[in-house]
């Protein structure tokens, strides 16, 4: 009789000849060095000797002997030795905290459900990578990126080069089943480096728990562990996304340019709404708003290693990228950062689903300057981070919208584009504006213009495959969100009131000024025409004021461009050392008498 969880290997459905044969996809070429598995006559397998292998782990521990994380570790070994991997690639102390964790911090009761239940369905999802991973492929092709002009926008799994805004499109299974990679440390680690991809696999992160003993470490492996458990007991059949996003630093069309200083200085877009929470957490809000993940260059920073900030996927180096992750689901509660993290068991996501079966939760990953001192007050600091934030806000369903914020005379930086990635951060100087070529290069392009009233301004988005998807379906004068083709191309039930919840981006361990994040937050947000902020303030004695001054400010009907002039005159002041108050004293000092 099978036990409750536990799934046994069986052999994959009857597979359908492929359109395209395998070995002449870029996509999965280009990520195949990567990935623990073997490509020929268009399929993809595992090499024999570690099917075999897995296929004993997923009999149970009476079959493959695996009853402890000493023995568990020694088949790690021989799985990667079947791989051609080397034990010389693990982490030292690897071996230590597997057996640390599974043969000391776990009760008996939790080691014998692990090893009989959880690591024998964990190596029956291994065994289905690879007609998944084929799946996968079909559907890039079949489902997400077919047009009805029929061209294609790629979404299969791929490695994708510098400056290239993608996004791909994995089911839930899917994705499981390379985390299990990760766990059994399955994944290749040569040329990682040289494509500036982290090692994802789980030793270092067992490593670090025998190393430092730190209980947020156990809590964090014990979250890892009933991620595994819930999918392997009922595995969720939704859609995640994952989208890279780029501001482009030279001319493109139909994509908005590294916005400088002056564009800001100019925006007469009307500030968003910004609402205060003293307390509670990001991932808890209830409307369905953008949630801000305070990233690293590489997203996850410290999280497979000692750290306990984030969850790692995917990297970004450049100033001007962020990423954006749709159908996300959470599977525990916790309570805690850093080293006062502590698991505190299942929680289960009550989310709805958009119509491809992603769920309504909306993650954004923008990486912030790193102590960046009086630099974060230069405006090129300034600058720096508000494009971080706003190429992350930046909402694709209004991109009509957006046609009204580049009026005459409030334009980007010229066709020979800004290098935003060697910017000097202190530099207070703004960077002069090239008006009379952007109107030569927007009046060239008659494509980009409406023609359905004087005020109407080119059409110009943020590069995207989003914006790639629908610009291919509707033509420059529909409105986004009113056409039935919208909703299909995005795959969600669109709405136009989705906000943006954060709270002190770049601040904590970044060493950021929160005073100076949150205004620029605020700014970008409304620039990119979310409705509203929910700000979470955890705490933060220098926000105490924020809701007033904010209040004060929308009373006054402020512009963005006013906000941020006046975020330049303090910074600039700051900078000079003629005030050390923080922003929202020295905006209201009346108040601050007051009080």
């Amino acid at each position: 009789m099978e036990k409750k969880g536990f799934a046994p290997y069986s052999s994959p459905p009857q597979k359908f000849s492929p359109k395209k044969k395998m070995e002449n996809r870029e996509d999965l070429n280009s990520i195949l060095p990567f990935l623990p598995l073997i490509l020929r006559s268009s399929s993809i397998f595992w090499p024999s000797r570690a099917l075999e292998a897995l296929k004993a782990l997923s009999r149970g521990p009476y079959y493959s002997e695996v009853d402890s994380g000493a023995i568990l570790f020694d088949a790690i070994v021989d799985l990667r030795d079947s791989l051609g991997l080397s034990r010389k690639e693990l982490a030292i102390f690897a071996g230590e905290g597997y057996s640390l964790f599974f043969d000391d911090f776990m009760s008996r009761v939790e080691s014998r459900k692990c090893f009989g239940e959880i690591i024998p369905a964990m190596a029956s999802l291994l065994l289905r990578l690879p007609s998944l991973l084929e799946d996968h492929y079909r559907s890039a092709d079949s489902t997400f990126g077919k047009q009805k002009d029929g061209s294609r926008i790629k979404t299969g799994l791929r490695l994708l080069g510098p400056q290239e805004a993608g996004i791909v499109f994995l089911s839930q299974e899917l994705v499981g089943a390379l985390l299990a990679c990760s766990f059994f440390c399955l994944f290749p680690v040569r040329n990682r480096d040289a494509n500036h991809l982290p090692s994802i696999n789980f030793d270092y992160l067992f490593a670090c728990l025998y190393q430092n003993g730190k209980q947020s470490q156990e809590h964090k492996i014990k979250c890892l562990i009933h991620y595994f458990e819930r999918i392997c007991l009922h595995m969720p059949m939704g859609v995640v996304s994952f989208e890279r996003k780029v501001l482009p630093s030279k001319y493109s069309p139909l994509c908005i340019l590294y916005p400088d200083a002056e564009f800001w200085s100019k925006s007469s877009v009307s500030l968003c709404s910004l609402e205060v929470s003293l307390s509670g957490l990001i991932e808890d809000q209830q409307y369905e708003a953008l949630e801000v993940d305070f990233a690293n260059e590489y997203i996850g920073g410290g999280a497979l290693h000692a750290g306990c900030v984030q969850v790692p996927f995917l990297n970004f180096r450049i100033n001007n990228e962020a990423i954006e992750i749709v159908g996300a689901e959470r599977f525990s509660n916790y309570s805690g950062y850093a080293s006062s993290f502590q698991f505190l068991g299942d929680c289960l996501d009550n989310r709805p689903v958009d119509s491809i079966g992603r769920r309504k939760t909306r993650i954004v990953a923008i990486d912030a300057l790193c102590w960046p001192g009086l630099r974060q007050y230069g405006v090129e600091g300034l600058l720096r981070e508000t494009n971080k934030a706003y190429c992350g806000f930046f909402d694709e369903s209004k991109r009509q919208d957006s046609l009204k914020l580049f009026q005459e005379g409030a334009c980007c930086s010229d066709k020979s584009g800004l290098d935003v990635n060697n910017v000097d951060i202190e530099a207070r100087d703004v960077l002069s504006v090239h008006n009379d070529s952007l109107a030569g290069n927007f009046s060239s392009e008659k494509s980009l213009l409406s023609t359905q009233s004087p005020d109407r301004t080119p059409e110009i988005l943020v590069c995207s495959p989003l914006a790639e998807m629908l610009n291919e379906r509707q033509n420059a004068v529909e409105l986004i969100g009113t056409s039935s083709n919208c909703e299909h191309i995005q795959g969600s039930d669109s709405r136009e009131n989705i906000g943006v919840a954060t709270g002190n981006w770049g601040c904590g361990a970044f060493g950021g000024d929160p005073e100076l994040k949150s205004i620029i937050q605020w700014l970008a947000a409304s620039q990119a025409l979310r409705h509203f902020i929910l700000y979470y303030t955890f705490g933060e004695k220098a926000l105490q004021r924020l809701g007033e001054v904010s209040q004060w400010i929308l009373s006054h009907k402020w512009t963005v461009g006013d906000l941020w002039n006046l975020l330049v005159e303090y910074s600039f002041q700051r900078l000079n050392g003629k005030t050390r108050a923080g922003f929202l004293n020295w905006i209201l000092p009346s108040l601050h008498e007051q009080n």
